[in-house]
């Protein structure tokens, strides 16, 4: 249908044939084949580079695979080229505005930011990435618990060993921040909040929300919205103020980039030998525990909650996926001590209110170390009471937060 659409010069609902395909068929070699021929006839390159390494990705045994991978670095490379004559005709166009500003104003501010920020777009994703995280370290609250940084970007660096983006420096940081949320810069540069480890119920869902993240910056999501409309002056805006970053990048994201995330997403996870289906358990989860999830800031920016479900079991389903592999729950309890007592800590020093006293490093290796107890117990049989303090079966994180507090 798509090819005959194609014949009649209809690409654009060509296009939409092919998408609510693969919607229903993500796995199909030929219906990805269809999508990236028809983008690059319409000279698409950054997303004809995305569904071809989606292809390499998803169907690593296929005789095309090599291929494919390679296809999504050539339409890389033509996508760069195209993007940086974008960029210099912007910039030179943005140069003699400012100019034209300094005649009027006598103010240097506008010729040096075009300039600034058209050479950082020039320099690619990872030199982008690199600078906005680095603007953005500088001015979030991130968690300096050992053992918290060390389990969140284990889990993060096991991740992106299979994502397919060898080219990237995978970094992996934790705000201090008791919202469910988290955003990928471009060039692999992975922000999530401490509300992310607290709200999801095992390693497997954690896995789950970082493998999405890890999606969305191997397929060069990010540096696409960045580097769409009127570049230099939007860059301004985006470079210095980490609020923005997360809003121009992730608010932006397009139905078919989460659709691409969420795939890519569980194949990450389930060739890291987690259970496949950790993203779909954490959005049961949510839907749970808090009903409207779009009062949550990650979800915010996610269509179609309820049809989302949906689609990621048939994504674990449609491929054959192991959703009974590893799940990590005992182990994520005891990161979840760390990241809440030093969530208590910083939010008593910043003058927000704590029922108890402010939790210090000593606080946490007790719990921790309760927690080691407790557990050990468990698996001796020297306990026949439920454990209330650990069991997030029963407790929700605010009820662990005021066993932890007494």
């Amino acid at each position: 249908y798509a090819e005959r659409l194609q014949f009649y010069e209809r690409p654009e609902d060509a296009e939409i044939a092919l998408e609510k395909a693969l919607t229903l068929y993500p796995y199909v070699p030929n219906l990805l084949s269809a999508q990236i021929e028809l983008m690059m006839t319409r000279k698409e390159w950054i997303e004809a580079s995305i569904a071809a390494r989606q292809f390499a990705l998803l169907n690593a045994d296929h005789p095309e695979a090599e291929r494919y991978a390679q296809l999504a670095d050539e339409n890389l490379d033509r996508f760069k080229s195209a993007t940086n004559a974008r960029i210099r005709e912007n910039a030179i166009a943005n140069l003699f505005t400012g100019a034209a500003g300094y005649i009027l104003t006598g103010g240097l501010y506008g010729p040096f930011t075009a300039l600034n920020s058209g050479l950082i777009l020039l320099q690619g994703e990872k030199s982008l990435g690199e600078s906005v995280a680095t603007s953005a370290r500088a001015q979030l609250p991130l968690a300096e618990d050992e053992a918290l940084l060390a389990y969140v970007r284990g889990i993060g660096n096991k991740l992106a060993a299979v994502a397919g983006r060898d080219d990237f420096d995978y970094t992996f940081d934790v705000v201090l921040d008791r919202n469910l949320n988290a955003f990928a810069l471009p060039g692999g540069k992975i922000f999530v909040n401490a509300g992310a480890v607290l709200d999801t119920d095992s390693e497997a869902e954690l896995a789950g929300l970082l493998g999405h993240e890890i999606s969305h910056a191997v397929l060069s999501h990010g540096f696409q919205l960045v580097t769409r409309g009127n570049l230099t002056a939007s860059l301004t805006q985006y470079l210095p103020l980490p609020g923005l970053v997360t809003n121009a990048i992730v608010s932006g994201y397009s139905r078919q980039m989460e659709r691409q995330a969420d795939i890519v997403g569980t194949q990450i996870l389930a060739s890291s030998g987690y259970a496949a289906d950790g993203m779909h358990g954490l959005m049961l989860a949510l839907e749970e525990r808090y009903g409207d999830r779009q009062g949550i800031p990650w979800m915010a920016s996610h269509p179609a909650p309820q049809e989302r479900v949906d689609y990621l079991q048939a994504i674990v389903e449609n491929g054959g996926y192991n959703r009974y592999a590893y799940e990590g729950v005992l182990g994520h309890e005891a990161i979840q001590s760390r990241a809440d007592a030093e969530l208590l800590a910083y939010e008593a020093d910043h003058g927000k209110t704590v029922e108890d006293q402010t939790i210090n490093n000593e606080d946490i290796d007790e719990a921790v170390e309760e927690v080691k107890e407790e557990q050990q117990e468990v698996l001796n049989g020297e306990t026949e009471e439920p454990i209330e303090a650990t069991d997030t079966e029963t407790d929700t994180p605010e009820e662990q937060r005021e066993h932890l507090g007494q």
